[in-house]
């Protein structure tokens, strides 16, 4: 007889199987969390895509030569993907007693730094009607938190048949923390027309459903001051994306680490 036979037998190592399926559930929660940071960066992907879109038109546009504003017979020909920042000239009348006031901080313009206003203030918002009876809201441009009343830029407000160049602008989505607006005072925190035009108490069935930036043409007093249409974008969506797929190589990495580890018996 053996003097080991006595020995205890060690039991076997776990086979290989069972190290597989122990592997089961962490390679599901890694799949799982693998296809999320995937798609953000899919869709970061598409976003950029989207956003050079919109930048290469809106140079385009804003520096193409200015046409004359169609009547409203053609408005309904028109929409925000084929007009937004169109650049276009259109005469008329300003109604000045009517101005409303779009809250507005200076300084994010491509133009900022060179100059320009700086600051808390308003876009005067003016509705023009024309020689047909059209209403066109023009954004006159900027003023300061201490010239929103008309009183104190009376120079600025033009009497008589007037040509405004500027780009088209179609109304923008409430933001979710934009203050509330407050039509009494006609002080407004978003590019609600609608909103804009009950509250300047013209007929809304004449008047455009887009507003009319102006541009930097001097007015009597210097004030409002135009151009300022913001006509730079960020553009950090490759950044993004990048992010989100390093992160799923590095989880990719990880996993596979582990994976070994497990199989190893370790």
């Amino acid at each position: 007889m053996s003097p080991f036979s006595d020995r205890p037998v060690m039991p076997p190592a776990a086979p290989q199987a069972a190290r597989l399926r122990a592997l089961i559930v962490p390679a599901c929660v890694a799949a799982a969390a693998l296809a999320v940071l995937v798609s953000l960066g899919l869709w970061q992907m598409s976003r950029l895509a989207w956003k050079q879109g919109l930048i290469a038109r809106v140079e385009e546009r804003s520096r193409a030569p200015a046409v004359p504003l169609q009547g409203r017979d053609a408005w309904p020909r028109m929409s925000a993907e084929a007009d937004d920042y169109r650049r276009v000239t259109v005469t008329g009348r300003f109604r000045h007693e009517a101005e409303t006031y779009l809250y507005h901080v200076a300084g994010d313009s491509r133009q900022a730094g060179r100059g320009r206003p700086q600051g808390q203030g308003y876009f005067v918002m003016t509705p023009l009607v024309t020689a047909s009876g059209d209403t066109v809201i023009v954004n006159r441009g900027f003023v300061p938190t201490d010239r929103r009343d008309p009183a104190t830029r009376a120079e600025g407000q033009i009497a008589g048949e007037v040509a405004v160049t500027g780009l088209v602008r179609y109304p923008e989505q409430r933001n979710a923390f934009a203050a509330a607006d407050d039509p009494a005072r006609r002080l407004f925190y978003t590019r609600d027309l609608g909103a804009m035009a009950r509250a300047m108490g013209v007929d809304a069935r004449a008047t455009a459903p887009f507003s009319v930036d102006a541009d930097d043409t001097a007015v009597p007093g210097g004030l409002p001051r135009g151009g300022e249409t913001r006509l730079s974008f960020p553009n950090r969506h490759l950044e993004y994306a990048l992010t989100w797929f390093g992160l799923a190589l590095t989880l990719v990495g990880v996993f596979v680490a582990f994976a070994l580890q497990k199989l190893r018996g370790r």
